[in-house]
């Protein structure tokens, strides 16, 4: 029997990471599931696959490092499940958020639920939560064409959309997630499910998440812009975009799931039992 979701996770030399995302995945109380590791040209990612034998994980392997969108789609057409959970490799999920997921996808095309950004260190290869904070507003399409409230990782949604709305859009690049909530809402069943159960990795400091690389995103915003017909949006630092007052007064009620605790995977433990 095919596995009810696929989940994709697009990589590139996050090992660490990947592998407390490995973990989390391995806690979660719903297991009909499959993974799906994109590895964009980096260092293999086969090794801290192999850590955890009781998932069903194959790896992709791409040639040329392309960025993450391409690395999304090229999961696509190796996709079994009836339902894909994007996830970024940074990203983790309480060990509960699939269960949930899977119960309220129903009578939906697409779900996606609120999410805790956190900051972090690291130490000794574990990720230290810092700080943390809620990201969850009111699920409305006129507000999502001014201001993307959709996390895409740990969102659910049904396969067949891509054969209706094809691939992930890469002219938009940074946007891919914005295009395709956008797109979907076109005629399609969304979803917002108030329970933080994504756990979004921002690092303020030292971090690589794309979202605070605005310089280079400009032309991607413009594409989308135009693409939608939004009108000019700016780009902006996201904390600073929270904090506008058309956002901020848009803020919704979320259940707080995380205990707060980092996720310490095999990988840390097999370094451990080196010394």
């Amino acid at each position: 029997m095919p596995p009810m979701v696929s989940v994709i996770i697009p990589t590139f030399n996050r090992h660490h990471a990947l592998a407390e995302l490995l973990e989390a995945l391995l806690r979660q109380t719903f297991q009909d599931f499959e993974i799906i590791i994109v590895n964009d040209a980096g260092e293999p990612a086969d090794g801290v696959a192999a850590l955890y034998p009781e998932l069903d994980i194959r790896v992709i392997d791409l040639p040329v490092n392309s960025y993450h969108v391409w690395a999304r789609n090229a999961a696509i057409p190796h996709v079994r499940g009836e339902y894909i959970m994007p996830i970024d490799d940074d990203d983790l999920i309480v060990p509960d958020h699939m269960e949930h997921m899977a119960e309220q996808i129903d009578g939906a095309d697409l779900a996606y639920s609120d999410v805790e950004i956190f900051d972090y260190i690291v130490r000794d290869g574990v990720r230290l939560p810092t700080a943390r904070f809620l990201f969850a507003y009111e699920h409305d399409p006129a507000l999502i064409r001014q201001f993307n409230t959709y996390v895409a990782s740990g969102s659910l949604y049904r396969r067949e959309l891509h054969d209706e709305l094809g691939p992930f859009d890469v002219e938009v690049r940074n946007y891919w997630d914005w295009d395709w909530i956008l797109r979907v809402m076109e005629g399609h069943r969304v979803k917002k499910v108030p329970r933080a159960g994504t756990l979004y990795a921002f690092a303020a400091k030292g971090g690589d998440n794309q979202s605070g690389k605005q310089d280079v995103m400009r032309k991607y915003l413009d594409r989308l812009c135009v693409k939608h017909r939004l009108g000019q949006l700016p780009t902006k630092n996201f904390f600073l975009m929270l904090e506008e007052e058309q956002i901020r007064s848009r803020r919704s009620a979320s259940e707080i799931v995380w205990d707060g605790k980092p996720i310490v995977s095999r990988l840390v433990g097999q370094a451990l039992d080196k010394w």
